[in-house]
């Protein structure tokens, strides 16, 4: 029988992955993370930067230079994951611009400390007071425990194309209540998603859907962007979550735009905002105007201010 526990995470620990698999995009990707750190130890920056390039590119940021990143503003306009990219701004200023007035080694390894953070089961176990090693039990079981509560969580534990099956039966029969479904860092893979996909249209009153930390492809989400065409899948669907996968960086407008078409009679989109430090908060009543001046084509949001290097 496979095992459904998640084994704990440290420091030189192995993080969670289905037997007999390569590891997931995410491994890669905390792996170069603490390759940098180990640099930055070391004082050998530009052996750092370039992992940093690698990291980039990896993630979608084809950029290699900080001024790419930083000005190539239509790029980043629909970011699955704003947050690690306004963490590798971060890290790459620590890089290639230090500042004499603090230590930049101590800083950049704070930002990697981050960046794996986010980028691994981490922040989902923390999040939801969950135990970083859960129980072993039957699959069946913890579907039960987790539809009745009106969300099914299932982050962090590998998933086989048979749990997957399992899975789109009680949807079928018990999902009726469902408002959110977390599938994140499951080693759920595009065939898996498009057996689920059928199963998760139909659900009444989702509204989020986490799908990130796991192995798919940009073909998974044309296939979703396609499905949100029809106005009578996925409803209510207000947010979805596809980061920290192979390929996929951005977010499709028509994909936006299915989404801002569910919520014509809110205010706001439920999603994340990336934000410099220096920018004021945006007020929730403008939200909603920005994304529809976004879908008529008009200009970025803010455009990101010109920073120099200071040595």
């Amino acid at each position: 029988p496979v095992s459904r526990s998640v084994p704990r995470v440290g420091p030189g620990s192995k993080l969670p992955r289905a037997p007999g698999s390569s590891p997931a995009p995410y491994v890669r990707r905390v792996g170069w993370l603490r390759e940098i750190q180990a640099t930055i130890r070391e004082h050998k920056r530009e052996h750092a930067v370039h992992i940093l390039r690698l990291l980039r590119k990896d993630l979608g940021l084809e950029g290699t230079f900080l001024n790419e990143v930083l000005y190539k503003n239509a790029t980043f306009l629909n970011l699955v994951d704003p947050i690690s990219h306004d963490l590798l701004m971060s890290l790459a200023r620590d890089l290639q611009c230090p500042k004499k007035e603090y230590d930049p080694w101590k800083s950049s390894d704070r930002i990697c400390r981050q960046l794996i953070y986010h980028l691994t089961p981490h922040s989902k176990w923390h999040r939801h007071g969950m135990p970083r090693r859960k129980s072993q039990m039957c699959l069946k079981n913890s579907l039960q425990k987790k539809v009745s509560q009106g969300s099914m969580d299932l982050s962090g534990i590998p998933l086989t194309m048979r749990d997957v099956h399992r899975m789109a039966y009680y949807l079928q029969n018990n999902g009726d209540h469902l408002t959110s479904v977390d599938l994140s860092f499951t080693e759920l893979n595009d065939d898996m998603v498009r057996l689920l996909l059928p199963f998760l249209w139909v659900l009444p009153k989702l509204t989020h859907l986490s799908l990130n930390g796991n192995r798919l492809t940009r073909a998974t989400m044309k296939e979703l962007t396609d499905t949100m065409k029809d106005m009578n899948k996925f409803p209510c669907l207000a947010w979805v979550d596809l980061g920290n996968n192979v390929d996929v960086s951005s977010m499709p407008q028509p994909l936006l735009v299915g989404l801002r078409k569910r919520l014509s009679q809110q205010t706001t989109l439920p999603t994340i905002y990336e934000a410099l430090d220096c920018d004021p908060e945006i007020p929730s009543g403008q939200e909603g105007g920005r994304l529809e001046d976004e879908e008529a084509g008009s200009t970025p949001r803010h455009a990101v201010p010109q920073q120099g290097c200071e040595r």
